[in-house]
């Protein structure tokens, strides 16, 4: 049984968001919750959110005990791009690309045999 949360539309860069998503895959929520307390990193306080947001789901449809969950699968997909025009000199321009992520947190039960 597993338990599934998205945030979509999040601006902070895929590039950046992944790094702090590598640490939590495959731990305890606990322990997840205590590497996102104590990681200065703007896409912290997002992945918090999504990682509460999947124990809420867990916890109310599917009646999963929080204590018993993990972080089965956590991933950061590419979202759209705002692209900006920043003027340079002599009439030329650059291209700015403010990007953005979906961030995406799945958590399971530990089987008792493991």
């Amino acid at each position: 049984m597993e338990a599934k949360a998205v945030a979509k539309y999040i601006r902070v860069s895929p590039r950046k968001a992944r790094q702090v998503i590598d640490l939590i895959r495959g731990k305890e929520i606990r322990e997840a919750f205590g590497i996102l307390k104590f990681t200065a990193h703007k896409a912290t306080e997002s992945i918090n959110k999504v990682l509460k947001s999947a124990v809420a789901n867990a916890e109310h449809n599917y009646e999963m005990n929080a204590d018993d969950l993990y972080v089965k699968e956590a991933y950061v997909d590419v979202g759209p791009t705002m692209k900006r025009v920043l003027p340079r000199a002599m009439g030329r321009a650059d291209m700015i690309k403010k990007r953005s992520s979906h961030i995406t947190v799945v958590v399971g039960e530990k089987k008792e045999g493991k």
